[in-house]
C-alpha cells in the first residue's frame, strides 16, 4: 500500500452524520473498520522492517514502524551509536505485535543481528568504516558490539601507540575497520588503528620530507625499552638508542628520561623507505674528554667509579662519559693469574693512577698497584738469601712449588730442596695448594722477579751423619714399602730410603721378598752426592756361605801344612820384663 493510499481523504464521508453522532453513516462500522486497518501497514512477527524513531529519553526510543501502536527499545540496544536522534530510521524485529497489555514488542538488536553477519563481510570486502560499541576487557584486548556480532579488538590494534590503559576504552562507541573474519568459527577481528594509520603514513612522508641531519626538534617520550627511547615528534617516531642518551654509562633508559617528558632531540640519520628516524640527546652537550682538565697528566692520582666489569680488567668511570681501563695485570704486583673480578665489583668508588692518557683517541689506561710501593725495589733487603719466612702454596708442577711470600713475591720450591730424605715424584705428597709453608731464600732472580727457595735447609743435612752410619757392608734392618720394575725400595732406619735390585731381593730359600716384609739388609753401595744407598738381603746369606767356604778352605790349607812341616826343636828364649811392658802397651794401643 502507498504512502498516498494511506493519507488519502475519504472522498464520500458524511460529515452531517458524523456531526449528529452517527459515526456510522452510510458505511457499516465493519467498512470503516476494515478502511481504517487498509491505512495501516501489514506486518508480521519474527519479520525485520524499518521504523522511525519519534521519542527518545534515557531508558528507552519510540519507534514509529506505520503499525497501529508504536514500538519501545531499550536505549541499551543503540550503545554503538550515540549520535541516534529523534527521526532516524532504523531497522528493527517484530518480536510481538501485541503483548498482553497491548504494546508492540520491538528489537533493534535482533534486527541487526539477523543481518549481521552479512553486513560484516560486506563491510570486510568493501573496507569499509563502522562502528561499534566497545563492551568490556578480554585476554589481550577488548570486546567489541558490531551490528550485533562480538568481535575482538586487539590491544595493538586499538591506536598506534602503546595502550597503558585499557579500561578507559570500556562503554566507547569507535569507528573501526573489520580487518579478518573467520568464516569457520565466526570470528572477527577489528581495527581502529588501521584508520588511522593512513592518514599518519601521509603525515609521516611530509614530516620525514622536510628532516635533515643535525635538525633539532622537539619531542614527547613515547615509549622506554631496554635498548632505547622512542620519541614522538608530532605523527611520526623516532628512537633514541641507549648509547645516544648519554656520554656516560646507562645501564636502563629510565635513568636518563620518564614516559611524556617534552625534550630537545638531534637528528643523526633517517630512512625515507622504512621511516626510520634515529635521534640523539647526548649529542646537544658537548663532549666531557673536550672539557677534561687540561692539567690532567701521567702519573696523577684520579677518583671514579667502577661501571663495567670484565674478566680482563674495570672500566672506571672518573667523569661522566671519560672512562679509563684498569687492566688486571695493574691491579697487583703478585704475578698470579686471576679475575679482574677477584679485585673490583661495578659500583666501587676507588683511586687509581693514570698510566697513559691519550686525548686525541679519548683513552685512558690506570693502575691500582701503582698505589703502592713495589716489593722487588728492596727485594735484597726484606728477603735477604738465607733469611727464613712463611709462604703461602699457590700452584704446583712436576718439578716443584710455586710459594707466595707476599703479594706480588713469589718464589719456586724445586722438588728436589723439600726433603733431605724422602723420594717426592710429586710435590702434591709432601704439601698442598693454600697451605703454609717454611722456606728459606736460597736465591734471588730480581730481572725475572723470582726467588728460590728451599724448605730442607731449614734442617741440617742428615746425610752427613748417614755415612757414618750406612757404611758399605753394614747390616741394618729394612721394611720393603714399595716395589718397582727396577726393584724395592726399602725404608731404614732415621727416616731414610734405600733401594734393592730384584736380584738382592731373593731369600735365602729362593722366594722372592714382598712389599712390608721386614728384612736384614746389606749397604752395597753408599752415595751422599745423590743421597742414593743401594741395599741387598741375598748378599747376607750368600757373603756368611763364602765365608765359611773360605775358612773350610783356609783350615784344609793349615792341615796340609802342618803335615808337611817337619819337627825342629828350637830353644825356648825367657820372657823379659821388657817384653811384657812392651805388650801392656799395645793392648792398651789396640783398645782404644
Amino acid at each position: 500500500m502507498t504512502e498516498e493510499l494511506k493519507n488519502s481523504p475519504i472522498e464520500d464521508f458524511d460529515w452531517e452524520a458524523y456531526e449528529k453522532g452517527e459515526t456510522t453513516g452510510e458505511k457499516s462500522r465493519e467498512e470503516l473498520t476494515k478502511t481504517y486497518d487498509e491505512s495501516l501497514n501489514t506486518v508480521k512477527d519474527k519479520e525485520v522492517i524499518e521504523g522511525t524513531i519519534i521519542a527518545l529519553n534515557k531508558r528507552e526510543a519510540v519507534v514509529n514502524i506505520g503499525y497501529k501502536s508504536d514500538g519501545i527499545i531499550p536505549m541499551s540496544e543503540f550503545r554503538y551509536n550515540p549520535d541516534i536522534k529523534v527521526g532516524d530510521t532504523v531497522e528493527v524485529f517484530i518480536e510481538n505485535q501485541e503483548d498482553a497489555k497491548g504494546q508492540l514488542i520491538l528489537s533493534h538488536r535482533k534486527a541487526r543481528a539477523s543481518r549481521s553477519w552479512e553486513r560484516v563481510n560486506q563491510a570486510l570486502e568493501n573496507d569499509e568504516i563502522i562502528k561499534g560499541y566497545i563492551k568490556c576487557r578480554t585476554k589481550g584486548g577488548m570486546i567489541v558490539d558490531v551490528f550485533g556480532i562480538e568481535a575482538f579488538l586487539p590491544g595493538s590494534q586499538i591506536d598506534v601507540k602503546p595502550i597503558r590503559d585499557y579500561d578507559i576504552f570500556v562503554g566507547k562507541t569507535m569507528e573501526f575497520k573489520v580487518v579478518k573474519i573467520n568464516q569457520e568459527y565466526k570470528n572477527v577481528v577489528v581495527s581502529h588503528k588501521a584508520l588511522i594509520e593512513a592518514e599518519l603514513e601521509q603525515q609521516k612522508r611530509e614530516i620525514i620530507a622536510k628532516l635533515e641531519k643535525g635538525q633539532v626538534l622537539e619531542g614527547t617520550v613515547k615509549n622506554i625499552t631496554s635498548y632505547g627511547v622512542f620519541i614522538d615528534l608530532g605523527g611520526v617516531d623516532g628512537l633514541i638508542h641507549i648509547t645516544d642518551l648519554s656520554w656516560g654509562r646507562v645501564s636502563h633508559p629510565e635513568e636518563v628520561v620518564e614516559l611524556d617528558q617534552k625534550l630537545n632531540v638531534v637528528i643523526l640519520d633517517f630512512d625515507d623507505e622504512k621511516k626510520r628516524i634515529a635521534l640523539g640527546l647526548k649529542q646537544l652537550q658537548p663532549h666531557p674528554w673536550d672539557a677534561l682538565d687540561a692539567n690532567l697528566k701521567v702519573g696523577d692520582k684520579v677518583k671514579g667509579r667502577v661501571v663495567v666489569m670484565a674478566d680482563y680488567g674495570a672500566f672506571v668511570e672518573i667523569a661522566p662519559g671519560v672512562e679509563g681501563l684498569i687492566h688486571v695485570s695493574e691491579m697487583s704486583w703478585s704475578q698470579h693469574l686471576r679475575s679482574a673480578q677477584d679485585f673490583l665489583k661495578v659500583g666501587d668508588e676507588i683511586e687509581a693512577v693514570i698510566l697513559t692518557l691519550d686525548r686525541e683517541e679519548r683513552k685512558m689506561s690506570l693502575g691500582l698497584k701503582q698505589l703502592k710501593k713495589d716489593p722487588w725495589e728492596d727485594i735484597e733487603i726484606k728477603y735477604p738469601v738465607g733469611s727464613q719466612h712463611t709462604a703461602r702454596v699457590r700452584n704446583f708442577t712436576n718439578f716443584g712449588v710455586f710459594v707466595e711470600i707476599e703479594e706480588g713475591v713469589d718464589g719456586l720450591i724445586h722438588i728436589s730442596d723439600l726433603s733431605w730424605t724422602k723420594k717426592i715424584k710429586h710435590p702434591s705428597e709432601f704439601t698442598q695448594i693454600g697451605a703454609d709453608i717454611q722456606v728459606v731464600v736460597l736465591e734471588i732472580d730480581k730481572d725475572n722477579r723470582r726467588l728460590s727457595l728451599g724448605h730442607k735447609q731449614l734442617e741440617e743435612n742428615p746425610w752427613d751423619v748417614f755415612e757414618t752410619i750406612f757404611t758399605n757392608g753394614s747390616v741394618h734392618e729394612g721394611t720393603i714399602i714399595e716395589m718397582l720394575d727396577k726393584g724395592a725400595v726399602v725404608a731404614l732406619p732415621y727416616g731414610v730410603e734405600g733401594f734393592a735390585t730384584p736380584k738382592h731381593l731373593v731369600k735365602e730359600d729362593g722366594t722372592q721378598a714382598k712389599v712390608d716384609e721386614k728384612l736384614p739388609f746389606k749397604v752395597i753401595e753408599f752415595n751422599k752426592d745423590s743421597k742414593r744407598i743401594i741395599l741387598s738381603h741375598s748378599r747376607i746369606f750368600e757373603d756368611e756361605a763364602r765365608a765359611e767356604k773360605a775358612e773350610a778352605r783356609k783350615a784344609k790349607h793349615q792341615e796340609r801344612r802342618k803335615e808337611e812341616t817337619p819337627l825342629i826343636s828350637t830353644p825356648i828364649e825367657k820372657t823379659t820384663l821388657g817384653d811384657i811392658e812392651a805388650l801392656a802397651a799395645l793392648k792398651e794401643k789396640l783398645s782404644k
